[in-house]
Protein backbone atom coordinates (compact mmCIF):
# COMPACT_ATOMS: atom_id res chain seq x y z
CA UNK A 1 0.00 0.00 0.00
CA UNK A 2 1.92 3.87 -1.46
CA UNK A 3 2.18 5.93 1.71
CA UNK A 4 -0.68 8.39 2.63
CA UNK A 5 0.14 11.78 2.62
CA UNK A 6 -1.95 14.45 3.96
CA UNK A 7 -1.56 18.25 3.98
CA UNK A 8 -1.16 20.41 7.04
CA UNK A 9 -4.67 21.58 6.66
CA UNK A 10 -5.90 18.27 7.09
CA UNK A 11 -3.36 16.95 10.06
CA UNK A 12 -4.70 19.86 11.58
CA UNK A 13 -8.45 18.97 11.66
CA UNK A 14 -7.58 15.69 12.77
CA UNK A 15 -5.95 17.33 15.83
CA UNK A 16 -9.41 18.87 16.49
CA UNK A 17 -10.61 15.21 17.44
CA UNK A 18 -8.45 15.48 20.50
CA UNK A 19 -9.52 18.64 22.07
CA UNK A 20 -8.41 18.34 25.74
CA UNK A 21 -6.71 21.10 27.84
CA UNK A 22 -5.24 18.53 30.70
CA UNK A 23 -3.10 19.96 33.11
CA UNK A 24 -0.53 18.52 35.88
CA UNK A 25 -2.95 18.30 38.87
CA UNK A 26 -5.52 16.98 37.15
CA UNK A 27 -7.69 13.83 37.89
CA UNK A 28 -8.82 12.13 34.73
CA UNK A 29 -10.17 8.67 33.33
CA UNK A 30 -8.07 6.82 31.49
CA UNK A 31 -8.06 2.99 29.99
CA UNK A 32 -4.94 0.75 30.34
CA UNK A 33 -4.03 -0.40 26.72
CA UNK A 34 -0.44 -1.97 27.31
CA UNK A 35 2.53 -2.50 29.66
CA UNK A 36 6.13 -1.74 28.74
CA UNK A 37 9.12 -1.90 31.03
CA UNK A 38 8.60 1.87 32.29
CA UNK A 39 4.93 1.23 33.00
CA UNK A 40 1.41 1.29 31.57
CA UNK A 41 0.13 2.52 28.73
CA UNK A 42 -3.05 4.86 29.66
CA UNK A 43 -5.43 6.23 26.75
CA UNK A 44 -6.48 9.35 28.29
CA UNK A 45 -8.13 11.05 25.45
CA UNK A 46 -4.68 12.89 24.99
CA UNK A 47 -3.20 12.78 21.56
CA UNK A 48 -0.52 10.16 22.61
CA UNK A 49 -1.35 8.05 24.82
CA UNK A 50 0.07 8.37 28.93
CA UNK A 51 2.57 6.85 30.48
CA UNK A 52 2.00 5.68 34.34
CA UNK A 53 5.56 4.72 36.00
CA UNK A 54 5.78 1.81 37.68
CA UNK A 55 6.60 3.63 41.27
CA UNK A 56 3.32 5.10 40.73
CA UNK A 57 1.30 1.85 40.15
CA UNK A 58 3.75 -0.71 42.97
CA UNK A 59 3.31 0.10 46.60
CA UNK A 60 5.58 -2.70 47.39
CA UNK A 61 8.74 -3.98 45.05
CA UNK A 62 7.00 -6.89 44.58
CA UNK A 63 3.90 -6.12 43.61
CA UNK A 64 3.17 -7.13 39.55
CA UNK A 65 1.97 -4.08 37.95
CA UNK A 66 -0.60 -6.35 35.68
CA UNK A 67 -2.25 -7.47 39.03
CA UNK A 68 -3.42 -4.07 40.07
CA UNK A 69 -4.06 -2.43 36.45
CA UNK A 70 -5.59 -4.63 34.41
CA UNK A 71 -5.82 -4.13 30.66
CA UNK A 72 -8.66 -2.58 28.87
CA UNK A 73 -10.06 -1.52 32.29
CA UNK A 74 -10.54 2.07 32.87
CA UNK A 75 -9.17 3.92 36.33
CA UNK A 76 -8.46 6.79 38.01
CA UNK A 77 -5.28 8.48 37.08
CA UNK A 78 -3.84 11.82 38.61
CA UNK A 79 -2.22 13.98 35.67
CA UNK A 80 1.73 14.47 37.42
CA UNK A 81 3.61 16.39 34.56
CA UNK A 82 2.21 18.33 31.74
CA UNK A 83 2.54 17.35 28.11
CA UNK A 84 6.21 16.72 26.79
CA UNK A 85 7.39 17.45 23.55
CA UNK A 86 6.27 14.41 22.00
CA UNK A 87 2.48 14.81 23.29
CA UNK A 88 2.80 12.32 26.13
CA UNK A 89 1.49 13.21 29.86
CA UNK A 90 2.56 11.38 33.37
CA UNK A 91 0.42 10.02 35.40
CA UNK A 92 -0.30 8.35 38.57
CA UNK A 93 -2.83 5.48 39.79
CA UNK A 94 -1.01 4.82 43.35
CA UNK A 95 -1.99 8.63 44.44
CA UNK A 96 -5.62 8.19 43.57
CA UNK A 97 -5.79 5.02 45.44
CA UNK A 98 -4.13 6.67 48.03
CA UNK A 99 -6.53 9.83 48.30
CA UNK A 100 -9.67 7.11 48.08
CA UNK A 101 -7.95 5.27 50.79
CA UNK A 102 -7.31 7.53 53.35
CA UNK A 103 -10.79 8.64 52.91
CA UNK A 104 -11.59 5.00 53.70
CA UNK A 105 -9.24 5.02 56.58
CA UNK A 106 -10.79 8.15 58.19
CA UNK A 107 -13.92 6.56 58.62
CA UNK A 108 -12.61 3.39 60.20
CA UNK A 109 -10.94 5.78 62.64
CA UNK A 110 -14.39 7.54 63.29
CA UNK A 111 -15.68 4.27 63.49
CA UNK A 112 -13.20 3.12 65.87
CA UNK A 113 -12.88 -0.42 63.79
CA UNK A 114 -9.97 -2.57 63.44
CA UNK A 115 -7.70 -2.54 59.67
CA UNK A 116 -5.40 -4.99 58.89
CA UNK A 117 -1.69 -3.65 57.96
CA UNK A 118 1.38 -5.58 56.16
CA UNK A 119 4.53 -4.91 57.99
CA UNK A 120 6.85 -3.05 56.00
CA UNK A 121 10.12 -2.81 57.67
CA UNK A 122 11.36 -2.53 61.85
CA UNK A 123 12.80 0.43 62.33
CA UNK A 124 14.18 2.38 65.42
CA UNK A 125 11.44 2.78 68.09
CA UNK A 126 8.59 0.62 66.38
CA UNK A 127 7.60 -0.56 62.94
CA UNK A 128 6.42 0.48 59.18
CA UNK A 129 3.13 -1.00 57.73
CA UNK A 130 1.43 -0.32 54.58
CA UNK A 131 -2.18 -0.34 55.47
CA UNK A 132 -4.88 0.01 52.22
CA UNK A 133 -1.61 1.06 50.31
CA UNK A 134 -0.81 3.98 52.89
CA UNK A 135 2.32 3.96 54.79
CA UNK A 136 1.99 3.88 58.43
CA UNK A 137 4.06 3.59 61.96
CA UNK A 138 3.68 1.57 65.18
CA UNK A 139 5.38 2.63 68.10
CA UNK A 140 7.02 -0.33 69.94
CA UNK A 141 4.80 0.91 73.29
CA UNK A 142 1.87 -0.20 71.05
CA UNK A 143 3.22 -3.53 69.62
CA UNK A 144 1.99 -6.64 71.69
CA UNK A 145 3.84 -8.92 69.17
CA UNK A 146 4.96 -12.47 70.22
CA UNK A 147 7.36 -12.79 67.49
CA UNK A 148 10.98 -10.33 67.78
CA UNK A 149 10.19 -7.44 65.69
CA UNK A 150 12.97 -8.19 63.49
CA UNK A 151 11.74 -11.10 62.12
CA UNK A 152 8.13 -9.67 60.91
CA UNK A 153 8.65 -8.20 57.78
CA UNK A 154 5.51 -9.35 55.46
CA UNK A 155 3.47 -10.47 57.99
CA UNK A 156 -0.61 -9.09 58.79
CA UNK A 157 -1.17 -7.38 61.54
CA UNK A 158 -4.33 -5.99 63.09
CA UNK A 159 -4.32 -2.51 63.79
CA UNK A 160 -6.66 0.42 65.47
CA UNK A 161 -5.92 4.05 63.79
CA UNK A 162 -4.45 6.74 66.77
CA UNK A 163 -3.81 9.17 63.93
CA UNK A 164 -4.31 10.54 60.57
CA UNK A 165 -3.16 13.52 59.13
CA UNK A 166 -2.51 13.04 55.76
CA UNK A 167 -1.11 16.69 55.30
CA UNK A 168 1.23 16.30 57.90
CA UNK A 169 1.87 12.76 56.86
CA UNK A 170 1.29 10.86 59.79
CA UNK A 171 -0.27 7.71 60.22
CA UNK A 172 -0.06 6.19 63.12
CA UNK A 173 -1.66 3.14 64.39
CA UNK A 174 -1.48 0.96 67.69
CA UNK A 175 -1.74 -3.39 67.85
CA UNK A 176 -1.79 -3.05 71.49
CA UNK A 177 -5.27 -0.97 71.35
CA UNK A 178 -6.92 -3.84 69.06
CA UNK A 179 -5.25 -6.38 72.18
CA UNK A 180 -6.36 -4.49 74.79
CA UNK A 181 -9.86 -3.55 73.81
CA UNK A 182 -10.85 -6.83 72.80
CA UNK A 183 -9.64 -7.92 76.42
CA UNK A 184 -12.36 -5.81 77.75
CA UNK A 185 -14.78 -7.87 78.71
CA UNK A 186 -12.76 -10.78 79.14
CA UNK A 187 -10.83 -8.80 81.82
CA UNK A 188 -14.08 -7.88 83.52
CA UNK A 189 -14.64 -11.76 83.75
CA UNK A 190 -11.36 -12.88 84.56
CA UNK A 191 -11.84 -10.71 87.64
CA UNK A 192 -14.55 -11.83 88.59
CA UNK A 193 -12.79 -15.23 89.03
CA UNK A 194 -9.45 -14.06 91.09
CA UNK A 195 -8.69 -14.63 94.36
CA UNK A 196 -6.30 -14.17 96.54
CA UNK A 197 -3.74 -17.27 97.26
CA UNK A 198 -5.05 -18.54 93.81
CA UNK A 199 -2.17 -20.15 91.68
CA UNK A 200 -2.65 -19.60 88.20
CA UNK A 201 -0.71 -20.04 85.14
CA UNK A 202 0.59 -16.99 83.33
CA UNK A 203 3.44 -15.65 80.63
CA UNK A 204 6.18 -13.28 80.56
CA UNK A 205 5.03 -10.32 78.46
CA UNK A 206 7.12 -7.46 79.40
CA UNK A 207 10.78 -6.89 81.90
CA UNK A 208 11.19 -3.65 83.78
CA UNK A 209 13.89 -2.54 86.46
CA UNK A 210 11.83 -3.24 89.24
CA UNK A 211 9.76 -6.34 88.00
CA UNK A 212 7.96 -8.52 85.15
CA UNK A 213 4.41 -7.82 83.53
CA UNK A 214 2.52 -11.45 83.74
CA UNK A 215 -0.25 -12.19 81.19
CA UNK A 216 -2.68 -14.20 83.37
CA UNK A 217 -4.84 -15.03 80.53
CA UNK A 218 -5.87 -11.26 79.31
CA UNK A 219 -4.93 -9.56 82.50
CA UNK A 220 -1.79 -8.07 82.62
CA UNK A 221 -0.60 -8.69 86.60
CA UNK A 222 3.01 -7.28 88.37
CA UNK A 223 5.42 -9.87 89.32
CA UNK A 224 7.58 -7.36 91.85
CA UNK A 225 11.28 -7.25 91.84
CA UNK A 226 10.92 -8.71 95.68
CA UNK A 227 8.72 -11.66 94.68
CA UNK A 228 10.53 -13.04 91.97
CA UNK A 229 12.49 -15.53 94.12
CA UNK A 230 13.88 -15.51 98.00
CA UNK A 231 17.29 -15.19 97.09
CA UNK A 232 18.73 -11.66 96.39
CA UNK A 233 17.97 -10.54 92.31
CA UNK A 234 19.68 -7.79 90.95
CA UNK A 235 17.68 -7.91 87.70
CA UNK A 236 14.34 -9.69 86.64
CA UNK A 237 15.73 -10.69 83.27
CA UNK A 238 18.24 -12.68 85.19
CA UNK A 239 15.31 -15.21 86.50
CA UNK A 240 13.06 -14.49 83.92
CA UNK A 241 12.53 -14.38 80.17
CA UNK A 242 10.02 -12.90 77.70
CA UNK A 243 7.55 -15.26 76.12
CA UNK A 244 8.28 -17.64 79.04
CA UNK A 245 5.62 -19.96 80.97
CA UNK A 246 4.93 -19.82 85.01
CA UNK A 247 3.14 -20.41 87.84
CA UNK A 248 2.43 -17.78 89.93
CA UNK A 249 0.15 -17.00 93.36
CA UNK A 250 -1.93 -13.56 93.29
CA UNK A 251 -0.75 -11.69 96.44
CA UNK A 252 -3.22 -8.96 95.88
CA UNK A 253 -5.98 -7.40 93.85
CA UNK A 254 -7.70 -4.00 92.99
CA UNK A 255 -10.65 -4.50 91.51
CA UNK A 256 -11.13 -0.48 91.28
CA UNK A 257 -8.08 -0.24 88.99
CA UNK A 258 -7.78 -3.67 87.59
CA UNK A 259 -4.59 -4.43 89.37
CA UNK A 260 -2.99 -7.43 89.97
CA UNK A 261 0.04 -8.47 91.97
CA UNK A 262 2.05 -11.98 91.95
CA UNK A 263 4.60 -13.73 93.95
CA UNK A 264 6.51 -16.47 92.18
CA UNK A 265 8.57 -17.26 95.17
CA UNK A 266 5.46 -18.39 97.40
CA UNK A 267 5.44 -21.20 95.60
CA UNK A 268 8.82 -22.31 97.15
CA UNK A 269 9.30 -23.06 100.73
CA UNK A 270 10.14 -20.50 102.99
CA UNK A 271 14.25 -20.65 103.36
CA UNK A 272 13.71 -18.64 107.11
CA UNK A 273 11.26 -21.65 108.11
CA UNK A 274 13.32 -24.00 107.69
CA UNK A 275 16.65 -21.93 108.69
CA UNK A 276 15.03 -21.67 111.80
CA UNK A 277 15.58 -25.14 113.21
CA UNK A 278 19.32 -25.21 111.72
CA UNK A 279 20.43 -22.11 112.75
CA UNK A 280 21.49 -20.92 116.46
CA UNK A 281 22.82 -17.83 117.96
CA UNK A 282 26.34 -18.01 118.68
CA UNK A 283 26.77 -20.80 116.00
CA UNK A 284 30.28 -20.82 113.76
CA UNK A 285 29.09 -21.18 109.83
CA UNK A 286 30.43 -21.33 107.10
CA UNK A 287 28.65 -18.84 104.14
CA UNK A 288 29.26 -17.33 100.55
CA UNK A 289 29.54 -13.55 99.84
CA UNK A 290 26.58 -12.73 97.83
CA UNK A 291 26.88 -8.72 97.60
CA UNK A 292 29.31 -5.82 99.26
CA UNK A 293 27.76 -2.40 100.22
CA UNK A 294 29.07 0.30 102.19
CA UNK A 295 27.74 -0.68 104.90
CA UNK A 296 29.04 -4.25 105.00
CA UNK A 297 28.79 -7.99 103.41
CA UNK A 298 25.78 -9.84 102.94
CA UNK A 299 26.73 -13.27 103.46
CA UNK A 300 23.86 -16.39 102.96
CA UNK A 301 24.23 -18.81 105.55
CA UNK A 302 21.65 -21.17 104.19
CA UNK A 303 20.45 -21.37 100.75
CA UNK A 304 18.31 -18.27 100.38
CA UNK A 305 18.94 -16.79 103.73
CA UNK A 306 21.38 -13.76 104.00
CA UNK A 307 22.86 -12.28 107.14
CA UNK A 308 24.96 -9.14 107.73
CA UNK A 309 28.35 -8.98 107.79
CA UNK A 310 29.07 -5.36 109.52
CA UNK A 311 31.80 -3.21 107.61
CA UNK A 312 33.93 -3.35 110.45
CA UNK A 313 33.94 -7.00 110.60
CA UNK A 314 35.03 -7.02 106.28
CA UNK A 315 38.09 -4.63 107.48
CA UNK A 316 38.90 -6.47 110.09
CA UNK A 317 39.27 -9.74 108.12
CA UNK A 318 40.99 -8.59 105.32
CA UNK A 319 43.34 -7.14 107.17
CA UNK A 320 43.87 -10.53 109.29
CA UNK A 321 44.03 -12.09 105.85
CA UNK A 322 46.07 -9.54 104.40
CA UNK A 323 43.29 -10.21 101.28
CA UNK A 324 40.09 -8.24 99.57
CA UNK A 325 36.69 -9.51 99.89
CA UNK A 326 34.70 -10.09 96.89
CA UNK A 327 31.38 -11.61 95.55
CA UNK A 328 31.50 -15.32 96.12
CA UNK A 329 34.48 -15.78 98.30
CA UNK A 330 33.67 -18.01 101.14
CA UNK A 331 34.26 -16.81 105.02
CA UNK A 332 33.23 -18.28 108.15
CA UNK A 333 31.10 -16.42 110.49
CA UNK A 334 29.89 -16.63 113.69
CA UNK A 335 25.79 -15.52 114.16
CA UNK A 336 25.89 -12.98 117.35
CA UNK A 337 22.05 -12.45 116.51
CA UNK A 338 18.85 -14.28 114.54
CA UNK A 339 15.49 -13.17 114.24
CA UNK A 340 13.72 -15.29 111.87
CA UNK A 341 10.38 -13.62 112.42
CA UNK A 342 12.30 -10.32 111.34
CA UNK A 343 14.32 -12.24 108.98
CA UNK A 344 17.27 -10.71 109.73
CA UNK A 345 20.81 -12.56 110.97
CA UNK A 346 23.52 -10.54 112.42
CA UNK A 347 27.25 -11.78 111.94
CA UNK A 348 30.32 -11.48 112.91
CA UNK A 349 34.43 -12.74 112.09
CA UNK A 350 35.02 -16.26 113.11
CA UNK A 351 38.17 -15.97 115.43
Amino acid sequence: MPPIHISDEEFAELLKGYDYNFKKGDLVKGTVINFDSEGALIDIGSKTSALCPNHEIKNNKDDVVEQILEKNNEYEFLITDDEDENGKFTVSYKRVAAAYNIKKLEEIKAKDEIVTGTIVQSVKGGLLVDVLGVRGFVPSSHLRLKEDENNVVGKEIELKILTLDSVQNNFILSNRKVYTDSLEEIRKDIFSQLEEGQVVKGEVVRIADFGAFVDIGGVDALLPLSQISWRWVEHPSDILKIGEKINVEILSIDFNKHRVSLSLKNLEPDPWVEAKGKIAEGAKLKGKIIRIKHFGAFVEVYPAVEALLPQADVIEYQNKANTILAENDEIDVIVTKFNPEDRRIALSIAE
